[in-house]
């Protein structure tokens, strides 16, 4: 009898899905800013939203962390500009409100984490971001529980094309059929499924269907496919 391959590793998106960013934070900078530069703090939230949507594509290309930093910088001193403030005020806000600042982790993730460590699993995280994913991941204490971080920036490939999965799993030396993969993008998902990857959806506001609504759940689904939800039952039945 040929029995399915075990899971050997979980790989995370980053975004929404073990990572959020919290608006309550572009607040908290905005009031921050109107203080210190004596600003409108909603003219401020406003310019730090519409900034980071007008320059998204921008470090779509960046591949090292050098070329992040220039990008980090050029972006302060646009953001001033913005906000009628002189370049000396950019290092300044850049220093207090980094990009990492704006992330929190999603509730519960560092116990499931943690939790498929305790398995023996191995967890990576492939993210289409900046270069800088372990910093990031550094700032909302996870990654210590995290073998392996990708940033497609650097690959030079992202989501979903099949190059940065098999990276990832290659990086965690397991093969892609021993690998469940979660994200809150379904084209994501349905790639990393035609590689012969596990995966599933996963919707933290729980407007999907049949997605994941709790992180959580990710270890259920492991114990489910690797056996030791059903030895538990049997161990608590004798």
């Amino acid at each position: 009898m040929t029995f399915p391959t075990p899971l050997l590793a979980v790989l995370f998106d980053r975004d929404d899905t073990i990572v959020f960013t919290d608006p309550q934070i572009y607040r908290e900078a905005a009031l921050w800013a109107a203080g210190r530069f004596g600003l409108d703090a909603a003219q401020v939230g406003q310019t730090l939203r519409a900034q980071w949507t007008d320059t998204m594509a921008r470090w779509w290309h960046l591949r090292t962390l050098e070329e992040e930093a220039t990008f980090w910088t050029d972006y302060g001193e646009e953001l001033a500009r913005r906000l009628g403030l002189p370049p000396a005020a950019a290092g300044e806000w850049m220093e207090t409100y980094p990009y990492e600042r704006y992330m929190k982790p999603v509730p519960g993730a560092r116990e499931v984490l943690g939790g498929l460590r305790a398995r023996g699993l191995k967890v990576g995280v492939l993210s289409n971001t900046l270069p800088s994913i372990d910093r990031t991941l550094e700032a909302v204490g996870l990654r210590d529980l995290v073998d392996v971080a990708v940033a497609s920036c650097t690959l030079g490939v992202h989501k979903p094309n099949a190059g940065a999965f098999l990276h990832a799993a290659g990086a965690l030396g397991v093969s892609p059929q021993a690998v469940l993969f979660i994200d809150d993008k379904l084209e994501n998902v349905e790639a990393a499924l035609a590689l012969g990857m596990r995966a599933r959806l996963i919707d933290l506001r729980g407007e999907t269907e049949g997605a994941i609504h709790d992180l959580a759940e990710v270890l259920g689904l492991v114990d489910s496919v690797n056996g030791a939800g059903q030895d538990a039952a049997l161990t608590a039945a004798r």
